[in-house]
């Protein structure tokens, strides 16, 4: 069977091939720190990915698909294609800030970045930096377990909700996930910029 036919299959070929570079290039060596920072990229990359799908393809899309009074609607994306990228979507967005944390901590950066480098003197830059990442990241995970996927279980009809709960919910989840799509571009900008500079 070609494991190129399903999810599962497809990403266990990936980790495959990346375990298999990783022994060719350095076979007898094991970087703990490289793999959380890995592990931290691979899901912040599906997180975000998810995030921006969201804010730049479906929610245009399903009010495009709502105003069309003679097309097809958005039925088929809120039965079958939100619920499972919302399901890759929230356990991403954990696994990343997990990922995070476990790279801070191991690197004994953990305390000194969620306190934005301030517990030296002076000030570590690198902590101030990507402890601003860290805390935006920490909000954006609030959102997602907090304020959008509760919401989105009334939207898409996993918990039952009057039409007014359900309107109210769209709202709500639509503006935590802009929020969320606003903070990524600052955070993106720390997690990238702690060890190579601000590009401005």
């Amino acid at each position: 069977m070609n494991p190129l036919t399903t999810v599962r299959g497809a990403i266990t070929t990936g980790f495959a091939a990346a375990i298999v570079l990783s022994l060719l290039i350095a076979p007898t060596t094991f970087h703990e720190l490289g793999l959380a920072r890995w592990l931290h990229i691979l899901t912040g990359i599906t997180w975000i990915g998810l995030l921006y799908y969201f804010n730049l393809v479906q929610i245009p899309g399903l009010a495009a698909a709502a105003a069309d009074k003679g097309g097809p609607g958005g039925a088929g994306i809120g039965k079958y294609i939100a619920p499972v990228a919302l399901f890759w979507f929230r356990w991403a967005a954990l696994a990343t800030w997990l990922t995070g944390a476990w790279y801070l901590a191991r690197s004994g950066n953990f305390h000194g970045s969620f306190a934005l480098g301030m517990l030296s003197d002076p000030v570590n830059y690198y902590q101030l930096v990507i402890g601003i990442g860290a805390w935006l990241g920490t909000i954006m995970l609030f959102n997602v377990w907090v304020l959008i996927w509760p919401n989105q279980k009334k939207i898409l009809g996993i918990v039952a909700a009057t039409d007014e709960e359900k309107a109210a919910a769209r709202k709500t989840a639509m503006l935590a996930s802009r929020t969320n799509f606003v903070l990524s571009i600052p955070m993106l900008l720390c997690m990238g910029s702690a060890t190579h500079g601000l590009p401005f």
